[in-house]
């Protein structure tokens, strides 16, 4: 089995040092993007969304080595909240199918310029917030307008890690992996 190591684009690197807030989309982000809805005999519906464990690991990483994470959402999920807890995220913004208010609500929360945040993203509604952002990212299926407005475009797919990806990336930038390290396995 082949090793792969990540070579980050000195641009990105350069704006990655700058970043104190690392925000998402969920639904083919921080999920492969399948909306799972199971209808039961009573007429009721539950969902279901299919997380990726090193995103998770990646986003508590981040938050212990001081970058705030969160997410902002347009759909409304039981399980989007629960996974935002799990992973210790302190901006939860769903059921906002414009996001670019939720956006501005966090960075004033946060004390944060464009500059400072990171936003990850895959289709269009994403395009207002990356269009500010410090560090612009499309995940590797987004689609061609997101892919061309990021500043980086990571190598995984939306729900296969790519949210890891980008936490190694800031925090390589940033000189705190080889410390980071420890922490994930403490």
């Amino acid at each position: 089995m082949a090793i792969r190591q990540l070579k980050f684009p000195q641009g990105a690197m350069r704006r990655a040092k700058k970043i104190r807030v690392l925000l998402m989309d969920v639904d083919g982000t921080m999920t492969p993007g399948y909306v799972c809805l199971q209808t039961f005999p009573d007429g009721s519906v539950a969902e279901m969304k299919m997380f990726n464990a090193h995103d998770g690991a990646g986003i508590k990483l981040a938050g212990i080595m001081g970058i705030r994470t969160g997410l902002i959402t347009g759909r409304d999920s039981p399980a989007t909240a629960r996974r935002a807890t799990e992973a210790g995220m302190e901006f939860v913004a769903q059921g906002q199918p414009k996001k670019l208010q939720a956006y501005e609500d966090i960075l004033k929360r946060a004390g944060v310029t464009d500059a400072e945040v990171a936003y990850v993203g895959d289709d269009l509604p994403d395009l207002p917030i990356l269009g500010r952002a410090g560090l612009a990212v499309a995940v590797a299926d987004a689609t061609i307008e997101v892919q061309r407005a990021a500043h980086y475009v990571t190598a995984a797919r939306g729900g296969e890690g790519a949210v890891r990806e980008v936490v190694e990336l800031i925090l390589k930038s940033q000189g705190k992996w080889k410390k980071a390290i420890p922490l994930a396995i403490a």
